[in-house]
């Protein structure tokens, strides 16, 4: 339970809302999808902003899961529940009402934390979507799903089984872009918009 919430506070940070405020551009939640995402906040016109969002965000999940495994290292899976933690902590911070980003840069830094090579497979399935669909919500949910499949493949299929429940909770905060692909109506990278 403490690694569940260790993983949580640190994962409540939301860093794209206090970047743009300490940077005199209000609240990132009135532009756009309203999300506090690095997306979002780059639809600021400010990308070195969006830039640190995403590190910082992948950086708290990464944080949650080394320091847990630092305080338990007789508890290896402790590690995982607080990378769990944090990525709610993203999703559902009860500093903004439980209403939180999508957890795609979040999930990153837990899955690099917990096993390296599947977060490289994570970033360059990001990568590869983003460039070739210029969608980014095409580009971390594809991203999401290669996570616990790369585990899976790469030897650690104890992983597997939370980073496909972290990769449906990914899909499921995207619901409304799902949509827009759907109708037609997602916009792409640098064209602003939702």
């Amino acid at each position: 339970m403490l690694a569940l919430l260790l993983g949580y506070g640190l994962g409540s940070i939301p860093f794209g809302l206090v970047l743009t405020r300490i940077a005199g551009l209000g609240d990132v939640r009135a532009i756009g999808s309203g999300n506090i995402g690095a997306t979002n906040v780059l639809r600021t016109g400010r990308k070195g902003l969006a830039a640190a969002t995403l590190i910082l965000d992948a950086a708290k999940g990464a944080a949650a899961v080394l320091v847990a495994a630092a305080l338990w290292p007789e508890a290896p899976p402790l590690a995982a529940i607080a990378g769990l933690g944090a990525f709610l902590g993203h999703l559902y911070p009860v500093w903004l009402r439980f209403s939180g980003g999508k957890g795609v840069a979040t999930l990153i830094g837990i899955v690099a934390a917990l096993h390296w090579p599947a977060a490289f497979v994570f970033a360059g399935v990001w990568i590869l979507m983003l460039l070739a669909t210029r969608y980014s919500s095409v580009a971390g949910m594809s991203a999401a799903v290669a996570a616990p499949v790369a585990a899976w493949l790469l030897g650690r299929a104890d992983l597997a089984p939370l980073l496909a429940g972290l990769a449906a909770l990914v899909i499921w905060k995207h619901r409304a872009n799902v949509r827009r692909l759907a109708a037609g109506t997602e916009p792409r990278v640098g064209s602003g918009g939702r």
